[in-house]
């Protein structure tokens, strides 16, 4: 079929991200020997810089990698809600929904610490090699891109009246980053460079051969206890315009930022017609793409099978599976530590049996339904369930979150993914977001704001999502791993909020049912393939809202495809041809060593590179 671009295909080592320096980078520590954890977390850190409209340094990203030789793990970099964040504190201020803005709505940062921990124990360059090119990009500018400017035009009054330590940054003599002007952070730029001097000086001169992880041991410290949290937690405290139309300050203290560390978890897995798919736990979404893939017999897509491959039967089939297992999500997900999720129950096939003979394939449906795994009964928070309507206020400050920016939804934004493999078959796959520009005040000595994840928690108590001190609100960030025959081949994830696991679906069954593994899998014609999304559950974000039988599908499709749609009582919106998902991808194909990538031709930033 006809693609974008080639898949690319070598085998020194291969990267794809959402934005090209970020693949540049990491190819750049690839050449210089790095290995795939240390050129990730270089890409990572110009992810920061180049996209922070997107995602900054005191976000959040879960983590899947596989060293060579050893199956996936989770690396989890999702902060919990403050000491300070209790249901009571917020209903006290008269709120029903934690707001989509301000350090009202910060979880506890997780990104830095995380990636810390990836360099420290599988990462073979120092933090000074890795942290060069964000250093270089913020502090002698880089080429923004167009959406950067776009975004910024969005909260344009809040930041001229309201944030104006983030006018200061993004805002310079009144005009918004200009597509192709450079942009510079100079404040993050000298943040990287106290923290490397700090973190070099804190280490003796006689460390030896343990200097590398203990500079990275003291550059933690630095983050947690020295003057980057003493920034953090400073601003947290100032109240600052939010999308309640009020001021609030934040519960984030010094305590909860010195008390925080990244830690590692065995994935949640499902095998599928010969594949093992390995994603994060319930704390994130990831178990939903597990789930719509246990709704799904062997053949599906096949020819034959009833639904091939790209037809209405074969879309239909797939939204109406995701609307089930988006059912279970709201009602059943929540992070493990304090929620009792009945995970085997979900992927079993006894459950997933009954489940899949609620979807009628002539008729779509319009209703919530969770399913009762082990006979449980399900339980909706009472926005979702009709009990109670939310308080959203008139439109006042701008910046809903991830994936909408603008309170109106005029604006769509999304997040960050990064995947690198390298020669020797080391493969990482990691989701960064958060600390987005319009999500708080920059914090004018760091050059960075502070992150909203708190966002996506309820204000009722006794879910599984309820906001709770010291839980992690339950993330829609889902990178994704998967395995033939218990090796590792194929790391690919998206942004796009509670789309991902939808995008990702999609791809690894274009993958799965279209692609043949000798000579590698076609990742660029799975990524190229016409996508669709659904919103017909309630969404992660503020204002939570539900849109009954929806779909949006590119253009691409095909008329019949979208008639019969159509037919089968969807609500569709046809969207442009290149609207819909943000994919990237590696593979590996372990009899060969050969390596693959590819990246998203949508908006005409993500880019694979690779030999």
């Amino acid at each position: 079929m006809f693609t974008t671009r080639p898949t690319l295909q070598g085998t020194f080592g291969m990267a794809s991200s959402t934005h090209w320096l970020a693949s540049s980078a990491a190819m750049a520590v690839l050449e210089d020997d790095g290995n795939a954890f240390d050129a990730a977390v270089a890409a990572a850190f110009v992810l920061h810089v180049v996209e922070p409209h997107l995602n900054g340094p005191a976000g959040e990203v879960p983590i899947l990698l596989a060293p060579a030789g050893t199956g996936p793990r989770v690396l989890c970099g999702q902060g919990p809600a403050p000491a300070g964040a209790s249901i009571a504190h917020y209903t006290s201020l008269g709120l029903d929904l934690v707001p989509g803005t301000g350090p009202l709505a910060a979880a506890v940062p997780g990104a830095f610490d995380a990636w810390m921990l990836l360099l420290r124990d599988h990462g073979t360059k120092s933090l000074a090699d890795v942290l060069k090119y964000a250093v270089g990009y913020a502090e002698d500018g880089h080429p923004a891109v167009e959406r950067i400017g776009a975004t910024v035009e969005t909260v344009r009054e809040l930041f001229e009246t309201e944030w104006t330590t983030s006018a200061e940054v993004y805002l310079p003599g009144g005009r918004s980053p200009a597509p192709g002007g450079l942009l510079r952070n100079p404040a993050l730029a000298a943040t990287w460079r106290r923290l490397l001097a700090e973190a070099r000086a804190a280490v003796p001169d006689g460390a030896g051969a343990g200097r590398r992880e203990a500079e990275i041991e003291a550059a933690r410290r630095v983050w947690r206890e020295g003057f980057i949290a003493e920034a953090l937690a400073g601003f947290a405290a100032r109240p600052v315009m939010d999308t309640s139309g009020e001021r609030h300050a934040g519960t984030l203290t010094g305590d909860d930022l010195a008390g925080y560390a990244a830690h590692y978890e065995e994935p949640v897995t499902h095998d599928w017609n010969g594949w093992t798919v390995a994603k994060a736990g319930p704390w994130s979404q990831g178990p939903a793409l597990l789930q719509q893939l246990a709704l799904l017999d062997d053949d599906f897509g096949a020819p034959g099978s009833g639904a091939e491959y790209g037809s209405a039967e074969y879309v239909h089939t797939l939204v109406e599976g995701t609307k089930l297992a988006m059912a279970d999500r709201e009602a059943w997900y929540g992070d493990a530590e304090g929620a009792d999720v009945p995970l085997r129950a979900l992927l079993s096939p006894a459950y997933n049996a009954g489940r899949r003979a609620l979807i009628d394939a002539g008729r779509a449906s319009y209703e919530l339904r969770p399913g009762s795994p082990d006979g449980r009964a399900p339980r909706l928070p009472a926005l979702v369930s009709g009990e109670r309507s939310p308080r959203v206020p008139a439109p006042a400050a701008a910046g809903a979150g991830e994936p909408t920016v603008a309170r109106d939804g005029a604006t769509r934004g999304d997040t960050c993914h990064l995947d690198v493999v390298d020669r020797w078959g080391n493969m990482i796959s990691a989701t960064p977001s958060g600390g987005w520009l319009q999500s708080n005040p920059v914090v004018p000595s760091l050059g960075f704001p502070l992150g909203t994840r708190l966002q996506m928690t309820w204000l009722e108590p006794g879910l599984p999502n309820s906001l709770t001190p010291g839980r992690r609100p339950r993330t829609t960030l889902t990178p994704s791993l998967a395995l033939r025959d218990g090796v590792p081949v194929l790391a690919f994830g998206t942004p796009g909020g509670d789309q991902q696991d939808q995008w990702s679906l999609h791809f690894l069954l274009a993958v799965a049912v279209r692609g043949t593994f000798r000579g590698g899998y076609d990742l660029q014609g799975a990524i190229d393939a016409p996508n669709w999304h659904t919103e017909a559950f309630p969404s992660s974000f503020y204002p939570r809202a539900v849109n009954p039988g929806t779909i949006t599908v590119e253009s691409r499709a095909g008329d019949d495809v979208i008639a019969g749609l159509r037919r089968r009582g969807h609500r569709v919106t046809v969207a442009g041809p290149w609207s819909e998902g943000r994919l990237c991808a590696v593979a590996r194909d372990p009899e060969t060593g050969v390596l693959s990538a590819a990246a998203n031709p949508r908006m005409m930033q993500g880019y694979a590179v690779g030999r």
